[in-house]
């Protein structure tokens, strides 16, 4: 869907509308708007453009009499194909073609819309998954910044692993975590995204199967099937992924590997115990199935440490395992971590400087000073405090508001609590109706295709104050879609 960036001037002597003609017709010539790209509704476009949807209306005719759009039944209002013989002595590229033959596949439109609205002030992000910038220590991010100015040796290209230093604090802290790594067992990668990109064209072959459970983050993302793999869910319990379920798919999939988030799940909060550790390790053992450990949130536990990471009893180097600064730091600092075999590392590294040539210089050496100096430490507890009372919130606000609408389970960690509706109906439309009240959610289906009874709501973004309104707007636009 088209942007619209622009508000015509109604002071003007110009008639509003011819203005907006005017605007249109400098986008579809500067090739900013593509033969047969679709228009927003015409609504949408009374809205963005802060008009009548009259004046919308006749601007879209004058357009059309030109040429310029067309509309067909079901379609929708889209840019013409003869607009470049009208505009342009030489037509371009049908860019259009092109958008649709890329072999990435397109987010789903309810996560584009989530993009696109996340941005935007004016929405109380319920469902976001990074902290708030409330949360997010501006002043020391600045004082560290001072600082690395002293420590900073270089600013070139970093060796393919990334900054030795930076993998030597990063061993450090992950002591803590019960891991015992060298720096030569770590690459360091812009976050845990790339991660898995790098995973999916290093490692796997095209046509693998990566189980993982389900609902699972990684179904909100077309990372995996860009690269040719399949997903298969397995099912979960409140203890995390089902073991037997886990060796059944193994066999029947033939499953490649199996992507898992055992600490404070995304999207469902939960926390694998530690039996279930235990038996999902004993299954990947015994069928010799690779792990690929989600950890971002393994940090951010409100009482203490739970368990564990897998990686941490790996005897086989069976684990690789995935961390990273941005749910518990900043997400703008790109700064995350695999730690694995060394040859898989070796691999992986090799790969990354195919594609980028390495993280930034910058937000290595300033990630470093965070770590070695030990303000991380003391900012991880402050963040924990913060988000226990934000839980604490958000479950007494679900207590007050959803009693007799939903069920939920308390999280002990991390960001989620995956709100699951007595009563069934259309959550599209939900989160439509939510968007037009000012609330951006993310619904279930977002994780799971199968799923029509849940949101995930994150406590982690949204103001104490913003989080009080949105659930209580939520609350009364549930009932009222239970009443009709």
């Amino acid at each position: 869907m088209l942007t619209i960036d622009w508000k015509p001037d109604k002071s003007s002597d110009i008639a509003v509308y011819k203005q907006i003609v005017a605007y249109m017709k400098e986008k579809i010539a500067a090739g900013e708007w593509p033969v047969k790209s679709k228009l927003p509704t015409q609504r949408a476009l009374a809205e963005s453009l802060g008009v009548n949807r009259s004046t919308v209306v006749t601007a879209l005719e004058e357009l059309r009499a030109e040429g310029l759009i067309e509309s067909t039944v079901g379609s929708g209002t889209q840019v013409s194909n003869n607009t470049w013989t009208l505009l342009s002595a030489t037509p371009p590229p049908d860019w259009m073609s092109y958008v649709k033959a890329g072999a990435h596949p397109p987010n789903l439109p309810t996560i584009q819309d989530i993009n696109r609205y996340e941005p935007d002030p004016s929405y109380i992000r319920l469902g976001t998954g990074e902290l708030s910038p409330d949360l997010i220590p501006k002043e020391q991010m600045k004082d560290i910044l001072s600082r690395s100015g002293e420590t900073i040796t270089q600013l070139g290209y970093s060796e393919p692993k990334g900054l030795l230093p930076l993998r030597q604090a990063i061993s450090q802290h992950l002591r803590g975590r019960g891991l015992d790594v060298s720096p030569s067992s770590i690459l360091i990668v812009s976050g845990a995204l790339q991660a898995l990109h790098l995973i999916s064209i290093g490692l796997l072959h095209k046509g693998s199967t990566i189980l993982l459970e389900q609902p699972s983050y990684l179904n909100s993302l077309p990372l995996f099937q860009a690269s040719g793999m399949s997903l298969v869910g397995v099912p979960m319990d409140d203890e995390g992924i089902l073991a037997d379920a886990l060796a059944y798919h193994k066999k029947a999939q033939n499953g490649a590997l199996l992507y898992t988030i055992p600490s404070y799940h995304n999207p469902t909060g939960r926390f694998m115990t530690e039996r279930r550790r235990e038996q999902v390790l004993a299954v990947c053992e015994r069928e010799r199935l690779p792990v690929l450990e989600d950890d971002v949130y393994g940090d951010l536990w409100f009482d203490k440490p739970e368990s564990l990471p897998l990686k941490a009893r790996d005897q086989n180097g069976l684990v690789l395992y995935l961390g990273s600064l941005s749910k518990t730091l900043s997400p703008g600092l790109r700064i995350g971590w695999i730690v694995g075999p060394e040859p898989v590392v070796d691999r992986l590294a090799d790969v990354k400087m195919q594609t980028d040539y390495g993280a930034s210089a910058l937000s290595q050496w300033v990630a470093m000073e965070w770590l070695k100096s030990g303000v991380y430490e003391k900012h991880l507890e402050e963040v924990r405090v913060a988000l226990r009372r934000r839980r604490d919130l958000m479950c007494s606000l679900l207590s007050r508001w959803f009693q007799d609408l939903a069920d939920w389970q308390i999280p002990q960690g991390g960001f989620y609590i995956w709100l699951r509706f007595r009563h069934s109906f259309s959550m599209r439309t939900l989160f439509t109706k939510a968007l037009s009240t000012g609330i951006l959610l993310n619904p279930g289906y977002i994780y799971d295709q199968t799923d029509s009874r849940h949101l995930r709501l994150s406590y982690a973004y949204a103001s104490e104050e913003e989080t009080e309104q949105a659930v209580y707007r939520l609350s009364e636009l549930v009932k009222e879609m239970i009443r009709h």
